[in-house]
């Protein structure tokens, strides 16, 4: 995780948000005088995780194991896709930090893919949630070659020995 101190963002819990605030978060809409609204921490992540794969260059989110564990999901008759994968969130009742690790495609600008991604899960997380987001800390983990994988689009080639 990152070095995200408490004083930045609070750790949230499954009732933090009992509408006793102040009113200085108005602004979100969180807390209002008719009640408050908890976004659990699950949400942020999916919602960053889209927002993350909509970005061209990302070729997958999460590190080795993960990926592995989530290929193994796919494969399960009825599963769905986990779109918090490679993705860790801290959210706070205002305030929201997401950490990323993600695999990028060969030949993109991988300073330029970063700023792409973080700019997209800045706008969606505070869009659909209302929150602020703090800080979006991304780790590339590891670079696609599509011949490495063996997912390329060229056929396949003939065996030189019979």
């Amino acid at each position: 995780m990152s070095q995200t101190t408490p004083a930045t963002v609070a750790k949230s819990t499954s009732a933090t948000s009992n509408g006793s605030s102040n009113g200085s978060s108005a602004g979100t809409g969180l807390v209002t005088a008719q009640g408050g609204t908890t976004i659990a921490d699950t949400v942020v992540s999916k919602i960053a995780g889209i927002a993350a794969r909509e970005i061209h260059g990302v070729h997958n989110l999460g590190g080795g194991a993960s990926r592995a564990v989530g290929a193994l999901r796919e494969r399960i008759p009825g599963a769905t896709t986990n779109h918090s994968q490679g993705i860790s969130v801290e959210v706070g009742e205002k305030q929201a930090a997401v950490d990323i690790t993600l695999i990028a495609e060969y030949g993109v600008a991988i300073a330029d893919l970063a700023a792409g991604v973080r700019r997209n899960v800045i706008t969606a997380v505070e869009r659909m949630t209302g929150l602020d987001v703090t800080e979006v800390n991304i780790e590339v983990s590891d670079v696609f070659i599509p011949s490495e994988d063996g997912d390329d689009d060229e056929p396949a080639k003939a065996p030189r020995v019979q």
